[in-house]
């Protein structure tokens, strides 16, 4: 960031909302979802959906169908929204979202890498499938976290919120770019016992760039290929690869560099993968979709899945100690219980996406842990 002394007054000022915005982000999220009406939320809580992304019971993973579209897509730019954005010293004024959060307040993790970005959705059918074509990260941060701050700075100084308007309807995938995360709710079951446990995961807004400052349930990431090397687009495009990934690096603290700008991830001979791979496949491991829904403040959108996994696979492969990781900190592992999951959705500041997978998780409980 540019010294204090050369920023100009509009960038004081989005810097001051930008502030606002992350001190208040929960609260401003629960704001935003009292705009929506009781039937468009997920069990109870802030995440927006629409009836076809809302399975009536739990879908395995692996039934969900993946399309992807390799045709050209022009590169998103709402420059309608220039005016919203600061003026820099030499006079010229921001045109995105993300090249002022670049600027002036970037996170520590903060990369336009390609994604799978997300067109189409139906998960209620017999036959569920998810269809994508290309993205980029930046795509996401300059729509919806450029909107969370235009809510902020109304919230704060009663400023038009009119990028919220252009979006429309956040569940219409066809308004904006929408970038998928698929967030995961980690269950260690102990069979014998019956009883099961999870970690949480604190954001810390000093590394990420979405949701810092608020608790979510783990492993969560992108959609997206471990790189943008062309080699990587179709050899990751798998949601339980993705999650892989997302276990290794949130639970075991991998780095996100697996060296695929040399060539493709092999997963197969990739020992925590093909480990992970013949849990799953006897049955040792578990993962269900439980639906699909869109952050009321920011539009993230997220794929709400359960990974149900045998407490001698669980203790092999993870840890439940807390510890830090790069993109906040692993929490004490709680118990999976419905008082538990009633204290989280209510007393504490969960993501909205977290929050419902949790509700969703206990709802069907007898699927996921029969």
């Amino acid at each position: 960031m540019p010294p204090a002394g050369r920023l100009t007054a509009e960038q004081r000022d989005w810097l001051r909302v930008r502030s606002y915005l992350l001190k208040q982000r929960y609260e401003l999220a629960l704001e935003a979802a009292d705009e929506y009406p009781a039937e468009s939320k997920i069990a109870g809580t802030p995440l927006l959906t629409v009836p076809g992304w809302q399975p009536s019971a739990p879908v395995p993973i692996q039934d969900i169908g993946l399309e992807l579209s390799t045709g050209p897509v022009a590169d998103f730019r709402d420059d309608g929204a220039a005016p919203a954005l600061p003026v820099r010293p030499d006079g010229t004024r921001y045109l995105r979202y993300s090249d002022a959060l670049r600027d002036l307040a970037a996170p520590a993790i903060f990369e336009n890498r390609s994604t799978y970005r997300l067109i189409e959705a139906e998960l209620t059918g017999s036959a569920p499938r998810l269809a994508f074509t290309r993205g980029r990260y930046f795509d996401g941060i300059d729509t919806g976290e450029a909107a969370a701050h235009e809510y902020a700075a109304k919230r704060l100084d009663g400023r038009p919120a009119g990028r919220r308007g252009r979006a429309g309807d956040p569940c219409d995938l066809r308004r904006r770019p929408v970038n998928l995360a698929i967030s995961t709710l980690t269950l260690r079951l102990d069979r014998a016992t019956g009883r099961a446990s999870f970690p949480l995961h604190w954001r810390d807004p000093a590394k990420v760039g979405h949701a810092g400052g608020l608790y979510q349930v783990l492993p969560v990431g992108v959609f997206q290929p471990s790189g943008d090397a062309a080699w990587n687009e179709r050899g990751d495009f798998s949601l339980w690869r993705s999650m892989i990934r997302e276990f290794a690096e949130e639970l075991r603290g991998r780095s996100e560099d697996y060296g695929s700008d040399q060539g493709p991830v092999d997963y197969d001979s990739w020992p925590f993968a093909r480990r992970m791979t013949e849990a799953l496949d006897r049955g040792q491991i578990s993962v269900w979709c439980l639906g699909l829904g869109v952050d009321p403040l920011t539009y993230a959108t997220d794929l709400l899945t359960v990974a149900v996994i045998d407490s001698l696979v669980f203790d092999q492969e993870f840890s439940l100690n807390p510890r830090g990781n790069e993109e906040g900190e692993v929490l004490a592992a709680r118990e999976f219980a419905g008082h538990v999951i009633g204290h989280l959705g209510t007393r504490e500041p969960v993501q909205a996406a977290g929050a419902a997978v949790l509700r969703l998780a206990w709802a069907h409980r007898e699927t996921l842990t029969g």
